[in-house]
């Protein structure tokens, strides 16, 4: 007969728990515990963050396109390739003649960018440093103008036309004002940067309202801004330089140039100091402002930013003019560089090009900018240097900067190449 409950319902039988199913339950605990992952160690984790990380790849990156540099240096060298007419006669030719061309070629850049211990004194040992950081200024400004705007998930590719804006509003302010240094300076630095910011702007507006692609606003704004300051130094009126038929302002005045950081031997001005004062300002927007915090909200996903209450639009806006003032003073160093002998038409150098390269290599961020903008300088110092001594072509530091931004482009092909785990590992 079926058991009833106090109300004379039935009741199921419970289940009752065995011995069995006691050791059972004590055999899958043990079994997950011997399947427990043990926690890794900090220096492990501190390891597979450096290995995994966009710092190594960057480094990784560099070292490969010196490494494809080095295959050119030899295919381009003409005793290599005499010693490859009798490589299975004596190879050992082929070899002493690759070697002395890569180490000849790597010798002379370092001694064209850092130190040259050929120079028969001290400041001649270290100008090349000193031309290094020179040619790190503007590149720097420029790369961390771009780096915010990648920040914001924008592409600003209009460096070239802000660089020229910056630059010839810096240089109508110079020569066209007579104040003191003190005045002077500040005032046209203060121009370049305004009118940079304006220009660049333009195309956070027309992003902001129309929904206008910023690349292809940001390259017809590069020809606009460079036929206008073509114009303006075909002017008396404007830039040109009294009396000249050519497209080139006036010298800069004394008041109103940048000046010498280590004295007159040294082609160094305070438009590095400029770059360093920059870095540190761009960090501090983007890590420690709230502008700085909707940059980056926006830049990982706008849709989200919009829905938190963020205006997008004019972190567009506000993005772009900051970028562009950054871009400006890039062409602002160019043309109140105390080396320089006024404005021209190719006062941007393709700087605003090759500040893309810099802010990629800086992962958009501003000491990484700042450490890719030297490394560049390097390059470019040491670039001269090693063509004038080995008769190495320059071209051939252009492709390896050509080649790092590939390798950038790419970030799981270095990892590939050489077997870096990745976070998912």
């Amino acid at each position: 007969m079926s058991e009833k409950g106090p109300e004379n319902e039935p009741v199921e039988n419970e289940p009752v728990e065995t011995s069995d199913d006691r050791i059972g339950e004590g055999l899958m605990d043990s079994s997950s515990d011997a399947d427990r992952v043990p926690e890794a160690s900090r220096w492990h984790l501190a390891l597979r963050e450096i290995t995994t990380g966009n710092a190594l790849v960057a480094v990784l990156s560099v070292l490969l396109a010196m490494f494809f540099g080095s295959l050119m240096i030899l295919f381009t060298d003409e005793d290599v390739r005499y010693g490859l007419s009798y490589f299975f006669a004596r190879p050992s030719d082929t070899f002493y003649y690759g070697w002395e061309a890569i180490s000849g070629a790597y010798v002379s850049l370092w001694r064209g960018a850092v130190f040259n211990d050929l120079g028969g004194t001290f400041t001649q040992q270290i100008k090349p440093i000193t031309e290094t950081l020179k040619f790190a200024a503007p590149l720097t400004l420029a790369g961390l103008g771009i780096g915010l705007t990648f920040r914001a998930g924008l592409f600003n590719i209009g460096g070239r036309g802000q660089m020229l804006l910056g630059g010839a509003a810096a240089a109508f302010v110079a020569v066209k004002l007579d104040l003191p240094m003190i005045v002077h300076l500040p005032l046209a630095i203060l121009a370049g940067a305004l009118v940079a910011a304006l220009w660049g702007g333009i195309a956070g507006i027309l992003k902001a309202l129309t929904g206008a692609h910023e690349v292809i606003v940001t390259i017809m704004l590069n020809y606009v801004g460079y036929y206008l300051v073509f114009y303006a130094l075909t002017r008396e009126s404007l830039l040109q330089a009294p009396g000249s038929a050519n497209p080139k302002s006036a010298p800069m005045p004394e008041s109103a140039i940048l000046p010498d950081l280590l004295g007159p031997q040294f082609n160094l001005h305070a438009g590095f100091l400029l770059a360093v004062l920059a870095t540190f300002l761009v960090w501090w927007i983007l890590n420690r402002s709230s502008l700085g915090y909707r940059f980056r909200a926006v830049g990982e996903n706008p849709a989200a930013a919009r829905a938190a209450g963020i205006n997008v639009g004019v972190a567009y806006v506000s993005a772009f003019m900051i970028s562009g003032a950054l871009v400006g003073l890039a062409g602002v160093n160019q043309v109140l560089g105390s080396v320089t002998d006024g404005a021209t038409s190719g006062l941007d150098a393709a700087i605003g090009f090759d500040a893309i390269t810099v802010a990629l290599l800086g992962r958009s961020r501003p000491f990484g900018i700042l450490a890719a903008g030297v490394l560049f300088g390097a390059f470019k110092s040491g670039g001269f240097f090693m063509q004038a001594s080995e008769g190495i072509p320059v071209d051939i530091v252009l492709v390896v900067q050509s080649l790092i931004v590939l390798f950038l482009a790419a970030p799981p092909l270095v990892k590939a190449i050489f077997r870096l785990p990745t976070k998912e590992a």
